[in-house]
C-alpha cells in the first residue's frame, strides 16, 4: 500500500478512497457492496481483513501459551513480556514506513496493539492468577462471565440510546457535544465517552452476574 502504485495511474497512498485496498474492494465487490452507496471505499474491506485475522491469531497464540501445563507460570509470564515487547518495538520501527493506523488495520497496528495487550495480559496473569491479588477482580469477571453478551450489547447500545428523541441530531451526538466535549476536548473527550459506554454496558452484565445467569455459545 505504501510502495506499489494503484492501477490507473494513482501513486501509492493511504487515503481512504484512493489506496490500493480501496481499489481491490471496488474490483472484487463493486461499488454497490461497499460500506455505503455514497462512498467508494470500505473501512472493513478485503485487504484490511487479512491483518484483522492476524489480530485474532495473536490472541489465540497467547491463550494457547497460557493453557500449557508443561510450563511454569514464571516461564509463561517471562515469554509473554518478551513477545509483547518485541511486537511493540517492531511496530514502532515499522511505523516509520507503514503507519500504525486503526482505520486501515495495518500490520503495524496489529503488532502494536497485540504487543501491548500481551504485556497487559502477562501483568494481569502474574498479579491475579500467580500472586493471588483478586480483591477487585470481580469487576472484570462481570464482563468475562458473559463476554459474548457484553460484546453484542456494546454494539447495539448506541442504537438503544438513539431511541431518545432529540430534534436535529441523535441522543449520542447530543450528549457528546453538550456533556463531554466542552469539558474534555480536545484530548480526552473520546476516552471519556468510551469509559461511559463501557460502564453502561457493564451495568446489565452486573445484573446477569448477580443473578448467576451465564449466556454461552
Amino acid at each position: 500500500m505504501c510502495f506499489i502504485p494503484v492501477p490507473g495511474g494513482t501513486p501509492a497512498n493511504l487515503n481512504p478512497e484512493t489506496n490500493f485496498g480501496a481499489w481491490i474492494d471496488r474490483l472484487v465487490f463493486g461499488t454497490h457492496h461497499l460500506w455505503r452507496e455514497s462512498v467508494t471505499w470500505d473501512p472493513e474491506g478485503l485487504l484490511g481483513t487479512l491483518p484483522a485475522i492476524g489480530t485474532g491469531l495473536f490472541g489465540i497464540r497467547v491463550g494457547s501459551w497460557l493453557k500449557r501445563a508443561d510450563r511454569e507460570s514464571s516461564v509463561k509470564v517471562t515469554w509473554l513480556f518478551i513477545y509483547g515487547t518485541i511486537a511493540v518495538v517492531t511496530a514502532l520501527a515499522w511505523d516509520q514506513f507503514f503507519p500504525i493506523n486503526k482505520a486501515l488495520w495495518t500490520s503495524t497496528f496489529v503488532l502494536y496493539t497485540g504487543g501491548l495487550a500481551t504485556i497487559a495480559m502477562a501483568f494481569c496473569y502474574w498479579m491475579i492468577d500467580v500472586q493471588g491479588h483478586k480483591k477487585y477482580v470481580w469487576i472484570l469477571v462481570v464482563f468475562g462471565m458473559n463476554a459474548i453478551t457484553g460484546y453484542i450489547l456494546s454494539g447495539i447500545l448506541q442504537g438503544i440510546i438513539n431511541f431518545i428523541p432529540i430534534t436535529g441530531t441523535t441522543a449520542c451526538e447530543w450528549f457528546y457535544h453538550h456533556a463531554i466535549s466542552p469539558y474534555f476536548a480536545p484530548y480526552n473527550a473520546s476516552l471519556v465517552r468510551a469509559v461511559i459506554y463501557v460502564f453502561l454496558t457493564w451495568l446489565p452484565m452486573y445484573w446477569l452476574y448477580k443473578k448467576k445467569i451465564y449466556i454461552k455459545v
